[in-house]
């Protein structure tokens, strides 16, 4: 079930910019408990991410009108409050609050 608040990242692992940043989807995994991946197309996928919802059948992705991977949306209370399309560096630290975030990646890779 996807979270109803706090940060769900949608991902696929044959998507160049989500595996680019599967680094910083374990560091936010590590800092924020409210942090939560949306894979499409494989559930074991970013590793050393425990929550992972598999959405290989694309419902929840459908549901959350997703073109374009990766996207970070932050909820709250059910709803969605900001979105980030695409690995944007200054978007997810905004999102995230990690300052720190995505240093030594390119500022911008499209989805």
């Amino acid at each position: 079930m996807l979270q109803s608040d706090g940060l769900v990242a949608f991902v696929k692992r044959a998507c160049p910019a989500c595996a680019l940043i599967e680094p910083i989807m374990q560091q936010v995994a590590g800092k924020l408990p409210a942090f939560q991946v949306v894979s499409q197309d494989d559930p074991k996928f970013p590793k050393r991410v425990a929550n992972v919802l598999d959405d290989r059948e694309l419902d929840h992705s459908f549901l959350s009108n997703i073109e374009f991977t990766p996207t970070l949306i932050r909820f709250e209370g059910g709803r969605e409050a900001e979105r980030v399309v695409g690995w944007d560096r200054d978007g997810w630290r905004r999102l995230t609050g990690i300052r720190d975030l995505g240093e030594g990646l390119p500022a911008f890779q499209p989805g």
